[in-house]
């Protein structure tokens, strides 16, 4: 794509969540570990309005949402879950801003997609945003406009930065499945159609006019091609999940220029393997693809297959910075 051409991507990252509540270590560790490739981190630990729904509700324009027992739900006016949702998310830009000081590369935030958010939004009624049209629509348009409010803060508070935009859209493949269950919980709702996810998709991806923007999802069969239409600059999953049928969606990305992200580092507790080890799978796959090694260190970006949040501080350092030392394996030797 052409974003590519002109914008570098780190070699490691992480995805998003990391554990614990204190803004300013999180900022620390994350600033310290993927120090050429930094991300706005999210803290779900503190609670509703600092879990990514809540917090990327907190983002909406002229759209409101507070917490019900059942989850959070589309209300007339900003309430108190609003009102904390944008004061922790700003506690995490100012910290993010103190320790990127002169910084100059690429710096990552995250938000929920649109498809997410309305599997995961009630309506009044207390049914999924996703069970209306126009609902869907009025909710993509308000979460494009936060982003472009969201993405101006960002560059203004880090002027050296190149901001890449991941949007997280975890219950995709259930959206466009119809998997996704209604509230009573006994029936799911209708498969969206592919051309209405992407062409909204593609609308949302345009808040960051110019800008790299990440798709990212942790679920099996990452619809890779449909992203791609949609103006995916790159797109990250996890590498465990992948199977042979994703093959050709993986190497016409790669080919085309869509950087991909592997999530390679488990993101719970766990013994970590040695940096080639966890790098060894991408190599495979890259020879079973025919694809010219050297390509590798232009065409992946490594990160633990998840966010952090489920994982100690300690694992969670660890983790990052086992990412780091695994993409320089990868660019040292790509065979």
């Amino acid at each position: 794509m052409s974003e590519n051409s002109v914008f570098s991507f780190g070699a490691a990252t992480g995805v998003g969540s990391m554990p614990g509540g204190d803004a300013r270590e999180a900022a620390k560790t994350v600033t310290g570990s993927v120090e050429d490739f930094p991300f706005l981190a999210e803290l779900p630990a503190r609670g509703p309005g600092a879990d990514m729904i809540g917090r990327t509700a907190g983002m909406l324009v002229e759209l409101y949402a507070r917490v019900e027992p059942s989850g959070w739900r589309i209300g007339d006016r900003p309430g108190r879950d609003t009102k904390r949702a944008r004061s922790w998310l700003g506690e995490d830009l100012d910290a993010l801003e103190e320790f990127t000081q002169g910084y100059e590369g690429p710096v990552k935030v995250q938000a929920v997609g649109p498809w997410t958010l309305a599997a995961a939004l009630e309506l009044r009624n207390g049914e999924s945003a996703l069970s209306d049209p126009g609902a869907c629509r009025d909710l993509a348009g308000s979460l494009a406009e936060g982003l472009r409010v969201h993405l101006a803060d960002v560059r203004a508070r880090i002027p050296g930065a190149q901001v890449v935009l991941q949007l997280d859209e975890p219950s995709l493949v259930s959206v466009l499945r119809g998997q996704v269950r209604s509230a009573s919980g006994y029936r799911t709702h209708r498969a969206v159609d592919r051309q209405l996810v992407e062409g909204t998709l593609r609308d949302v991806l345009g808040a960051h006019a110019g800008g790299p923007v990440v798709v990212h999802s942790c679920a099996p069969d990452v619809p890779f091609a449909l992203l791609r239409r949609a103006g995916a600059t790159a797109i990250s999953f996890d590498f465990s999940l992948l199977t042979e049928r994703d093959d050709d969606a993986i190497g016409e990305a790669a080919e085309s220029g869509t950087r991909l992200f592997a999530g390679v580092v488990p993101g719970v507790d766990g013994p970590l393997s040695d940096p080639a080890g966890s790098v060894m799978g991408v190599r495979t796959l890259w020879r079973r693809l025919g694809l010219r090694p050297g390509l590798l260190a232009e065409a992946v970006t490594l990160t633990p297959s998840c966010g952090l949040a489920g994982a100690s501080p300690d694992y969670a350092r660890k983790a990052l910075a086992h990412c780091v030392r695994a993409a320089r394996s990868l660019a040292d030797n790509p065979e």
